[in-house]
């Protein structure tokens, strides 16, 4: 399991962190993550795992795994393939990659064969509860609405955060959508999240660096 808190950052396929951006990306976040002592995550593209996993020593997330097992199943993304590749685990759910119910069930089975951690996102407080009865290891408030927008999820929709937090008590529960900075990051620990899930806030910042810095200070706090 992660230490915790924890940032976890999702490169999704923005062109500055694909390639060689992923690998610049997971460095910067290895140089925050050791000076502020926090838990930073990059989640990258299944093609640039290995890449990433041997530039840096943070930890490495798949963006998603399919529910396949090894056999004929052409352009399948595979959990032993992630893990091998260096995927410590995988983000599951994400509102550009909903699955169902029942093959979330199979997803998260299939990690936790290849011994993946996962982190399963659910858009509203009902749904994480009912992503809680198939025991992930980590679960993530997202209302889609406010994904790649200015306003976070602990500013906007507060009661979200805290309906989802009072609800599950056995599975550390992150927030994102939204968060831009270290005042977003602080009302969202708050409102009880070990963790904080963001994308643009930190791949398409000036400077990711000085963000990740502000984001783990605002986390110090907390821990």
């Amino acid at each position: 399991m992660l230490p915790l808190p924890a940032i976890v950052v999702n490169c999704k396929a923005y062109e500055a962190c694909v390639g060689d951006g992923a690998t610049r990306l997971a460095q910067v976040c290895e140089r925050v993550a050791k000076l502020t002592k926090t838990t930073i995550v990059l989640a990258v593209q299944p093609a640039d795992i290995f890449h990433v996993r041997m530039a840096s020593r943070i930890p490495v997330f798949a963006q998603h795994i399919d529910t396949a097992e090894p056999g004929a199943h052409t352009g399948a993304v595979l959990a032993e393939a992630v893990q091998h590749a260096g995927a410590m685990g995988t983000l599951l759910n994400h509102s550009e990659k909903k699955l169902t119910i029942p093959v979330l069930t199979k997803a998260i089975a299939r990690a936790k064969t290849a011994g993946l951690i996962t982190l399963v996102c659910a858009a509203t407080p009902a749904e994480a509860k009912q992503i809680a009865a198939l025991k992930p290891d980590l679960i993530a408030i997202e209302p889609p609405e406010l994904i790649g927008g200015n306003v976070s999820v602990s500013t906007a929709k507060p009661e979200v955060v805290t309906a989802t937090t009072k609800s599950i008590k056995d599975i550390p529960v992150f927030c994102g959508a939204g968060v831009k900075t270290k005042d977003d990051v602080a009302k969202a620990m708050q409102l009880g999240v070990k963790g904080i899930l963001v994308a643009s806030g930190v791949t398409l910042a000036k400077n990711p660096e000085q963000v990740l810095k502000d984001f783990a200070a605002a986390m110090q706090k907390f821990k």
